[in-house]
């Protein structure tokens, strides 16, 4: 005899703000730093990370959270790799410098593609929250 498992539903619109941040910044930081730990270096699944968590606080993020959703995983991103690479090259600015560089570099496309999408959404709906210019524009007729 099987039943079925009803799971609860979310209730509430979606995350607010803080909750986008906070749980892009999270994802980004565990799995770049155990990329950068195992790996030595940033590679592609820091890039999916990015793309994954920019599209999760687009599609779960409430109307208006569009912003922090864009803009959250380059810097999450920039402060981990720049906080691993003073940790494990210690203060020598040349070695600190050149690597946080090239790990800026290797996951570079997606870091842009992630940013085009998340800036993308986010004048998109903008654009959809203005009224339209042409009814506007149109005058009365009687």
């Amino acid at each position: 005899m099987a039943t079925a498992i009803k799971k609860p539903a979310i209730s509430g619109p979606g995350l607010k703000k803080q909750g986008v941040v906070v749980l892009q910044s999270f994802f980004i930081f565990i799995f770049v730093w155990l990329e950068m730990w195992i790996r030595g270096g940033a590679g592609i699944l820091s890039g999916l990370i990015i793309c994954l968590v920019t599209y999760g606080g687009i599609a779960y993020g409430r109307t208006g959270t569009r912003y922090v959703a864009a803009v959250t995983p380059p810097l999450a991103y920039a402060a981990t790799t720049l906080i691993y690479t003073i940790f494990s090259d210690g203060l020598r600015p040349s070695r600190v410098g050149i690597d946080f560089i090239a790990s800026l570099a290797s996951v570079a496309p997606f870091l842009l593609s992630s940013a085009l999408y998340g800036w993308f959404m986010f004048f998109n709906e903008k654009a959809k929250s203005r009224p339209s210019q042409r009814l506007q524009a149109t005058p009365e007729v009687r």
